[in-house]
């Protein structure tokens, strides 16, 4: 198969198995059901500046993924399927812009453009991002497009470009905020090290093309800020300028994790390629000189080295950053390379071997034994990977590894929607119960709530927060009729629950204040 034909069905594979794992799987507790959350509540209330959680403002995220997933909506009406198709279309955006990007950084290499598509697909922490309802796919789209954008303004002088790399700009911190600068930003001021033309490239040019970058990014992104801080009042101000974005950098407030996390976990983050030796002897003899080898090496090794020093650290934050690896990958496995993929295949055997033992009763899986059930849902599972590592192993080369990608993430989507766990992490069986009580009140005591149950019920009132169960009796008071959700070891001494449910795989209990008896009824 000619690489551009395979590339575009590499394309097609992508959004099919996200798509999949959409309809398999539910909503995952707690990020994406919040941010589904709060793109219901700017739909029901119509507020598209200030976006709201539980009917409260939220400063933690920039309202782009949930504009997109409201236009979606004006098409396709509130929908959880459509909403979740926010994440793969980004991520075969960005899987596809990588590919443009590669054949413009080397234009001598016809088939480069198509290999860098199959090498990110590949990756599989990149595939699992664009399955969901966060903001990576989004924003790796940003960091991409801005690539190409300052790719061409290194390439041509022309400052019309730095501009263009400006709304791209804009458009990662309508994603995620100021963090799309630590993704472009060193290869910005770095221009000089790794541009290939002869423009004279001094280190002025390069901070005089970023201002106007950075400029051109706040005039955009202050078409939203200016009127939503002024709807969103002093409060919304300081936390969405300062204690959202800057303050996390400094010091975040979850997460926390050594600096030297991610990079042991190169080997995930880079997997398969890093498995695949021919890619270590490629590199061996790569001349990096090359100015595309030299950009993408900026903006990888850039990203790794600053997010090491910030102290929260979680997988998908390199997520933005996976493509310029994989720009590295595909340059460095030229047509004639043979890139055989059975090294990768090995810990994905070894996790089908002890699926099959452990779906055949020969392993005890202990307390993960309740979220497998049945059990021989493992076993299912097992063969299914046999097979999909077999097919990866005989179809070798690049195809293959997409082979191995994406029957692996294929299979996990299907095994958590045909196991417990589909049922355990599912908010709709709670939001269905306590939906028709929230003119009557809805309380979730004992922890913070995240509007889990928000968009799964179409919740169009608060949840009552209740996070120390000694405010609960005068809640009661309040609301006679009202139903309360928690954890019973959490809430404490109550009658009977009224259902009890295992979510999160942890016990879950619904109480109905009007079941009280009466010595604990509301007088």
């Amino acid at each position: 198969m000619r690489p551009a034909v395979a590339a575009r069905w590499t394309l097609v594979a992508v959004f099919l198995v996200a798509i999949a794992g959409a309809v398999l799987r539910p909503l995952t507790p707690i990020d994406e059901t919040r941010y589904v959350a709060v793109a219901w509540e700017m739909w029901q209330s119509g507020n598209y500046l200030v976006p709201t959680k539980n009917y409260d403002i939220y400063t933690h995220k920039p309202p782009l993924l949930f504009w997109a997933i409201n236009l979606i909506w004006v098409f396709t009406g509130v929908s959880e399927l459509a909403a979740r198709l926010v994440g793969p279309l980004f991520g075969v955006l960005s899987i596809w812009l990588t590919g443009r990007l590669a054949h413009k950084l080397w234009p001598d290499d016809p088939t480069v453009g198509s290999r860098a598509i199959m090498v990110l697909a590949a990756m599989i922490i990149f595939t699992i991002s664009s399955g969901l309802t966060m903001f990576d796919a989004l924003l790796a789209t940003a960091a991409i497009a801005g690539f190409l954008a300052l790719v061409n303004a290194v390439d041509t002088g022309d400052r019309r470009w730095w501009a263009a790399l400006g709304v791209a700009l804009a458009m990662g911190v309508l994603a995620k905020g100021p963090v799309i600068l630590v993704h472009l930003g060193p290869a910005m001021l770095l221009a000089p090290v790794w541009a290939r033309t002869r423009h004279p490239h001094s280190w002025g040019w390069a901070l005089s093309g970023t201002g106007i970058a950075v400029a051109t990014a706040l005039g955009v992104v202050a078409l939203w800020v200016l009127p939503a801080i002024v709807i969103g009042g002093p409060a919304y101000r300081n936390e969405i300028l300062w204690t959202q974005s800057a303050g996390r950098i400094s010091s975040s407030f979850a997460h926390a994790r050594p600096w030297w996390w991610f990079t042991a976990m190169l080997p995930l983050f880079l997997f398969p390629w890093f498995f695949v030796p021919a890619v270590w002897k490629a590199a061996i003899k790569a001349q990096w000189r090359d100015a595309g080898l030299r950009l993408a090496a900026v903006w990888g090794l850039s990203a790794l080295f600053l997010f090491s020093l910030i102290s929260g650290k979680q997988v998908h934050y390199l997520v933005p950053d996976l493509p310029a690896f994989a720009l590295i990958v595909a340059r460095l496995l030229s047509p004639g390379t043979t890139v055989r993929p059975a090294l990768a295949t090995v810990p994905l055997l070894l996790a089908a071997a002890a699926a099959i033992l452990a779906g055949t009763g020969l392993i005890d899986l202990g307390s993960a034994t309740r979220l497998l059930e049945p059990v021989t849902n493992l076993l299912a599972w097992g063969l299914f990977m046999l097979a999909v590592c077999w097919m990866a192993v005989h179809r070798g080369g690049l195809p293959g590894a997409v082979t191995l990608t994406l029957g692996t993430v294929l299979s996990l989507n299907f095994l958590i929607g045909v196991s417990a766990i589909h049922d355990v992490f599912d908010t709709k069986k709670i939001a269905a119960i306590v939906a028709p009580y929230q003119e009557d009140g809805i309380a979730y005591v004992g922890r913070q709530y995240n509007a889990e149950f928000n968009f799964a019920g179409r919740l169009t009132v608060p949840v009552a927060e209740i996070l120390d169960p000694a405010a609960l009796p005068a809640w009661q008071a309040d609301r006679p009729n009202g139903v309360i959700i928690g954890r019973p070891e959490e809430v404490g001494s109550m009658w009977p629950p009224y259902r009890q449910i295992l979510f999160r795989n942890v016990p879950h209990a619904i109480w109905r204040v009007a079941d009280a008896p009466s010595s604990e009824s509301p007088s």
